[in-house]
């Protein structure tokens, strides 16, 4: 890092970067806006058009595109070859579909504008490679990054990471002074060069290296070999021309089927979340507030009709690849922006004479806002469109239903519960929210209706009011109290017995007056705890009049909790406190100290007598 800064020390600058991060994502995230744009306000407000602390943001940002290197690593990980095979239509179909569409779209819009059309064609393709950070760092935070549409984004990405490759060689045959028309073939050679020997090393090289650090037991060198292997991969794809973070992407799926594929996640994981971070202050940084001011207006309309062009390409194509209207108003909304490759490209066509002065600079401030304004667009996205409704294809609603017992909610603890019912004849009816769980439980057997618990005209349906017994099983602590709170004004005469989420939520059901309530881990752990002293030598007899102690002493703990709140019983909880040991004099410690020895060895008075 070489930048200039009032108190001029490396100590100062990591002090700033590490304080902007973190109060920028902190503030951001309460606020509900998201860590990514957290960073960019942090970096905006200490680059050199902010307090000016930093003077050459891209010496930071060098060392920070690390952390997007990291990042492909670890999806990588995730990715098993297997998995990406399966994933290839949507890499070179929806990835070459989106790219062309946006392409065309954005260069047609450029020479509209005005500009030169080889200079629309590099700023539209430079535009359309969508930043991987901020997508997968939005997909991370969401949780979004292992379901179908977080999966086709991901593949589109690794399309868009590939096709950096060509476009930096066509600039390299378009430059005025290029006078060597075989370079472009020669970089093509190389990179796939590059590629066989990347795939070489990872299937006869990395496992038995990996096999051999891991029989030093030597924490540190794990840690430093995945480091090698994520930073040498990088470092070969970007001499051969390639994406570094495709390169880095490349090694993790190698490895994913590793034994220790644990391992490495662990040792990358902390290294990663701080680079990305970094990468992103970086990038606020770079932005020249300067030039927007000075040409804001022109600034701003390339930044909204270049993010709506693209948000209409994306969306066009995953309509006619078959996506429906919210994932595909979703992927628009995510991938609108530019991203970290178009300052590649733009850099790459300003040096070979391609970009007027000036050029560089506006088409790169507008990726910048574009990857700024991106964690708002998506959760405005959110805000705009409805919940979409659940698709209930397969399963039907409850509707005119009876049974002696209906069972709310029919996740692992309903499923267990019914086992007993079901063993003695009893008629069940079952009704969840979750369509997946109530399709998956089709596949063994189940009929498990569709409907909420919470709702009265759902209850009814479900034949709540003819039941004898109603076992609210929801994993929600809230909705099950609500459900009681219905049924107990609804269904007095029906006997209702509920999973409790905790012993705090046992005494709330207590006083709301159901007929049973337990708490979802108690038994399950008690049952544990007897095996565990049976395992230390115990017989199975004195093991289960221990289990039995102990439910005695929480049965008469909640008798006490109940009527004197939640510390009433703390006197019968066993617990492994230290207790403190009686003070002695000193006097009486040596005297006791002096006849316990002559007891041992047979001396003193009681000897000699």
């Amino acid at each position: 890092m070489e930048a200039e800064l009032h108190g001029g020390s490396v100590l100062f600058q990591v002090v700033v970067l590490l304080g902007a991060g973190v109060l920028g994502a902190t503030l951001f995230k309460r606020l509900g806006l998201g860590a990514v744009l957290g960073y960019f306000a942090g970096g905006l407000v200490i680059g050199p058009y902010g307090l000016g602390l930093f003077a050459d943001p891209q010496a930071i940002l060098h060392v920070a595109e690390l952390g997007v290197v990291m990042f492909l690593f670890l999806i990588g990980l995730e990715m098993k070859p297997s998995r990406l095979w399966n994933l290839r239509r949507q890499i070179f179909g929806l990835g070459v579909a989106q790219v062309a569409a946006c392409g065309a779209l954005l260069t047609g819009v450029g020479v509209l504008a005005g500009l030169p059309p080889l200079v629309a064609f590099l700023a539209a393709m430079g535009f359309v490679l969508s930043s991987t950070a901020a997508v997968m760092q939005i997909l991370d935070e969401r949780g979004e990054t292992a379901t179908p549409r977080g999966q086709q984004a991901v593949a589109i990405l690794l399309l868009e990471d590939l096709a950096i490759v060509p476009l930096l060689a066509g600039v390299a045959l378009l430059a005025p002074r290029a006078g060597d028309g075989g370079s472009g073939a020669r970089e093509v050679a190389l990179a796939l060069a590059a590629i066989v020997a990347l795939v070489a090393a990872g299937r006869w090289l990395l496992n038995p290296l990996f096999r051999v650090l891991a029989a030093l037991r030597a924490r540190e060198v794990m840690t430093a070999a995945a480091l090698l292997v994520v930073l040498g991969t990088a470092l070969l794809m970007q001499e051969s021309g390639l994406s570094m973070a495709m390169g880095a992407f490349l090694a993790g799926v190698l490895l994913s089927e590793s034994t220790f594929r644990h391992q490495l996640e662990a040792d990358i994981e902390p290294f990663r979340s701080i680079l990305l971070g970094l990468f992103f202050l970086s990038v606020g940084m770079s932005l020249d507030v300067s030039l927007v001011a000075a040409d804001w207006r022109a600034v701003l309309a390339a930044v909204a009709v270049s993010m709506a062009v693209k948000a209409v390409g994306v969306y066009g194509v995953a309509r006619g690849s078959g996506s429906r209207h919210p994932d595909a108003l979703h992927r628009a909304a995510l991938m609108a922006q530019g991203g970290e490759f178009a300052f590649v490209l733009y850099a790459a066509a300003a040096a070979a004479g391609l970009f007027a002065a000036g050029h560089n600079a506006f088409f790169t401030a507008v990726v910048i806002l574009s990857m700024a304004l991106t964690p708002l667009l998506v959760l405005a996205m959110d805000r705009v469109l409805p919940e979409e409704a659940p698709s209930l294809d397969g399963v039907d609603p409850a509707d005119g239903l009876r049974g002696t017992v209906l069972i709310i909610g029919f996740g692992r603890f309903g499923q267990v519960m019914s086992q007993a019912l079901l063993a003695r004849g009893v008629d069940v009816t079952i009704i969840d929210r979750d369509v997946d769980m109530i399709r998956s439980a089709a596949e063994f057997g189940f009929k498990v209706y569709y409907g909420d618990g919470g709702r009265l005209d759902v209850l009814r349906a479900s034949g709540a009011f003819h039941a004898r017994a109603i076992a609210v099983c929801v994993d929600d602590r809230a909705a099950a109290s609500r459900i009681v709170e219905l049924l107990k004004v609804q269904c007095p005469l029906v006997r209702v017995l509920v999973r409790a989420y905790d012993r705090e939520h046992a005494l709330q059901l207590i006083h709301a007056g159901v007929d049973l309530q337990i708490r979802e881990t108690f038994e399950s752990a008690l049952a544990f705890g007897e095996m565990a002293l049976c395992e230390l030598g115990m017989s199975a007899e004195e093991a289960a009049e221990v289990a039995a102690e102990v439910r005695r002493r929480d049965a008469e703990r909640v008798e006490l909790e109940v009527a004197g709140g939640i510390q009433a019983g703390r006197g019968l909880l066993l617990n492994n406190a230290p207790r403190p040991t009686p003070f002695t004099p000193p006097r009486r410690a040596a005297r006791a100290l002096s006849e316990e020895t002559a007891a041992v060895t047979g001396a003193g008075p009681a000897a000699g007598a």
